[in-house]
């Protein structure tokens, strides 16, 4: 495991980046955690300012590692944030060019000598004059020292490339295609990541190098992808499968951002992606797409989810397909923008007025956001509903190896058009497939003339007209929750990770997959009977849910909040008895603190 740290302005996640895609390339299964700083400039050097970026690269890799084998340290600042991801026995790499007195100061060391302060061992700090070594390389290059110092992080780049193995020539073919039109800057960073390099092999400068297994890929194209940018292709192989046109209104937020900018991209593929003025105009944008015939997605975070409860229930009453993605981040309000949570669920199953049920579906990982996005669309599509998608920071920005699929290996999507063959002269808007209670779509401007009768007021069950009257309202109510209850005939039963018949259940759902598998596979290897199980649907649950947790004599449900899955899971299963385990601080769970609690729990 690998951390790169340093100043917000230092390139550490493009040094990961390259590192994660290099190792990717090799046959490794990586997991990376971007740990970004919440200022958006902070005071350079400033322990505030400190961005990091963790990857664990080998097999069997489930998450970023609870703690690191070599620790990249930038500056002072980035050192004392970051030595507590070191591993007892672990190497740090510093730039001994940024701890001088008045950089010790910036990161209020007490003392002058920041390793005896912190309680490392001289023996595993190796101090590489990175500056002046990316100064003397790059002498000649005709950058100004700006410029030059922008390629720090290349150099430390390249030294670990020694260090765990890596070829250059693969982080060659990166930086030249992230500098395809900077050749100038292109030729600058080769020449400091072959420096680095080379400083790393002729000066042995650790007692020890890393040698990272592989094992046997299948066969395919496989590339690093981050959770985000795997969205955002889900929802663009739906668009293929389903032959409805893709359409995005959003407005930017972090973390969610990265999704609006790879579908601007995609116009060759027929995506429409829109930028609108703000969160609620997105989402209405996209009702209207739906309206008319369009795959309809907005994407936002915790605080835009809010913003557009009211057009979510709009899009419940007239029954449109519409995808909603909710990159979930620290709140409330503003929150911790940059950091991640699970503390939007209760908004995503109840946050509307009246009753507005909604499916609610949630990734386990960067690659599973491809998916569940997929997923997402072919429910929203085949069952004429709203479904929300939540995905967190923790996947959406980190990333992991990735086998693309080939287009016959997705499943088929089938959206209810009305078309030749169920359009008859006594069509109704609201008459129903009575195995799954969902009408069909009737796009405005098609050759058999049909109107939809849609809109925010209840309407009648038979005619589509507007409709006051109480048991019509009642009778659409259970209708409409009825629809969405029996899309649990068409999704995946509930997998436990295990023998079956343990005496514990550790359960989670969405991005905390990694760490919990992790927890109990580790947890059996010492003799805790413990299985584990990952939901990625949470409404409606599997239809196998409770005969799953009746099995065990205790369920701990372990979350980013502070119960909000286990309170669901409670109320749905009253006679299961439920533990939790809760951390609401900004940061993933790990490994070594999931295992303690679980062991507090069992032994209680």
């Amino acid at each position: 495991m690998l951390r790169f740290s340093g100043d917000s302005g230092d390139g550490m996640q493009l040094a990961g980046n390259i590192f994660t895609n290099v190792s990717a390339a090799l046959g490794n299964e990586v997991s990376t955690f971007p740990d970004y700083p919440a200022e958006i400039r902070a005071p350079q050097g400033s322990l505030s300012g400190v961005s990091g970026f963790q990857v664990s690269v080998g097999t069997g890799v489930h998450t970023p590692g609870d703690a690191c084998d070599v620790l990249v340290a930038m500056n002072p600042a980035a050192l004392k944030q970051n030595v507590k991801f070191l591993k007892p026995d672990g190497i740090v790499i510093a730039d001994s060019d940024s701890f001088r007195p008045a950089d010790l100061k910036k990161a209020l060391f007490q003392t002058d000598d920041p390793v005896a302060e912190l309680g490392l061992k001289e023996e595993r700090v190796v101090r590489v004059p990175v500056t002046s070594l990316t100064k003397a390389a790059l002498a000649d290059s005709g950058l100004d020292v700006k410029a030059v110092l922008k390629c720090r992080n290349i150099f430390a780049l390249g030294l670990v490339c020694w260090l765990f193995d890596r070829p250059l020539e693969r982080a060659l073919d990166h930086l030249r295609s992230k500098f395809a039109k900077k050749p100038a800057v292109f030729e600058a960073n080769s020449k400091v990541l072959r420096a680095g390099y080379d400083y790393g092999a002729n000066t042995h400068a650790t007692g020890a190098v890393y040698r990272i297994e592989t094992d046997e890929p299948r066969p395919g194209v496989y590339t690093d992808i981050t959770g985000n940018t795997a969205t955002a292709w889900g929802l663009i192989a739906a668009s293929e499968k389903s032959g409805r046109p893709l359409f995005l209104g959003s407005y930017p937020i972090t973390p969610a951002t990265d999704i609006l900018h790879e579908l601007a991209k995609r116009k060759d593929l027929g995506v429409k992606a829109v930028q609108m003025e703000d969160e609620i105009a997105g989402v209405c944008s996209a009702i209207g797409a739906s309206f008319a015939g369009d795959l309809a997605v907005t994407s936002t975070s915790g605080p835009g989810l809010a913003l557009k409860s009211e057009a979510i229930g709009l899009a419940v009453m007239a029954e449109l397909p519409l995808v909603v993605i909710d990159v979930q981040r620290g709140g409330p309000s503003t929150g911790l923008p940059t950091k991640t949570e699970q503390t939007d669920l209760m908004q995503a199953l109840y946050g509307r007025n009246g009753e507005s049920p909604v499916a609610v579906v949630a990734p386990v990982s960067p690659t599973d956001c491809f998916t569940m996005a997929f997923e997402a669309c072919r429910i929203a599509m085949e069952h004429m509903t709203p479904v929300i998608l939540l995905t967190d920071a923790f996947i959406g920005n980190g990333s992991s190896a990735w086998r693309i699929p080939e287009a016959d290996e997705l499943p088929a999507i089938n959206p209810p058009l009305l078309d030749a063959a169920n359009c008859g002269e006594d069509w109704r808007p609201y008459r129903r497939d009575p195995r799954t209670m969902v009408r069909n779509w009737a796009v405005p401007g098609d050759e058999h003339g049909h109107t939809h009768r849609l809109g925010g007021l209840e309407k009648d069950f038979n005619n589509g007209s507007i409709s006051t009257d109480a048991a019509n309202h009642e009778h659409m109510v259970m209708v409409r929750r009825e629809k969405i209850e029996r899309i649990a005939d068409s999704i995946p039963q509930l997998e436990v990770i295990g023998n079956g018949d343990a005496d514990t259940l550790l359960v989670g759902w969405g991005g905390t997959y990694g760490h919990l598998r992790t927890a109990a596979t580790e947890l059996c290897r010492e003799g805790v009977s413990i299985d584990s199980a990952q939901f990625r649907y949470i409404k409606p649950l599997p239809a196998n849910t409770g005969e799953v947790l009746r099995r065990y004599k205790r369920v701990i449900v372990a979350e980013l909040n502070t119960g909000q899955f286990a309170d669901y899971l409670q109320a749905q299963f009253p006679e299961v008895k439920i533990e939790r385990i809760n951390k609401i601080q900004g940061q993933p769970f790990l490994v070594s603190e999931l295992k303690e609690r679980i062991n507090e729990i069992i032994n209680r």
